[in-house]
């Protein structure tokens, strides 16, 4: 039976996310409305600016939605800004909108700016090889609760790590064609 995994489109890298699930064979739809979630088996949410994609997700009404999906135990994937949406960290403005998928602090822009962005290749806890990995203006993880798996470092920086359904990555793994990232989130899905 073919996956189907949603990606929220509301701003940020969502066509290269749809294009590289279907490379992947999956059945990979955009996400906008809570209808759009009926039959999802996974949902990603994707790099972008993470204020943004906050602010969208309250005046589109998907903040339950999303927690929803996510008490379901529905496999769910944040890439850059989907990262420091899905964490708990309260550390910024009240504004910014923090699901708490994920018990951990993050670091906004914690590698620099725009003209700081960098390609490398991780080494990825369960993944057998080292993986590309593109970061723009990316986060990092600055501490993780007890139940979070840390998948991938730099430098003493976590940049990957996953909770139960939720894996998360300061990367971008639709940029590349190395798709061992995005085929590790598809695993999680039941």
């Amino acid at each position: 039976m073919t996956k189907v995994v949603g990606v929220l489109d509301l701003q940020g890298a969502v066509t290269e996310h749809l294009i590289a699930l279907r490379k992947l064979g999956v059945k990979a739809v955009s996400v906008k409305t809570a209808e759009d979630f009926d039959g999802l088996d996974g949902l990603i949410i994707p790099g972008g600016e993470s204020t943004a994609i906050g602010r969208l997700i309250r005046e589109q009404g998907l903040e339950d939605v999303l927690r929803i999906f996510y008490q379901e135990g529905k496999a769910i994937f944040g890439t850059c800004a989907g990262l420091i949406l899905c964490s708990s960290d309260k550390s910024h403005t009240t504004e910014d909108l923090r699901l708490g998928f994920i018990e951990m602090e993050v670091e906004r822009n914690g590698f620099g700016r725009q003209v700081a962005s960098f390609e490398t290749y991780l080494d990825f806890l369960g993944i057998d090889r080292q993986v590309e990995a593109v970061f723009i203006r990316a986060p990092y993880i600055e501490s993780v609760g007890p139940n979070v798996k840390v998948l991938a470092t730099i430098d003493q920086k976590i940049v990957a790590a996953e909770q139960e359904n939720v894996l998360v990555t300061a990367h971008h793994p639709e940029l590349t064609e190395d798709y061992a990232v995005l085929t590790y989130f598809l695993e999680k899905i039941v």
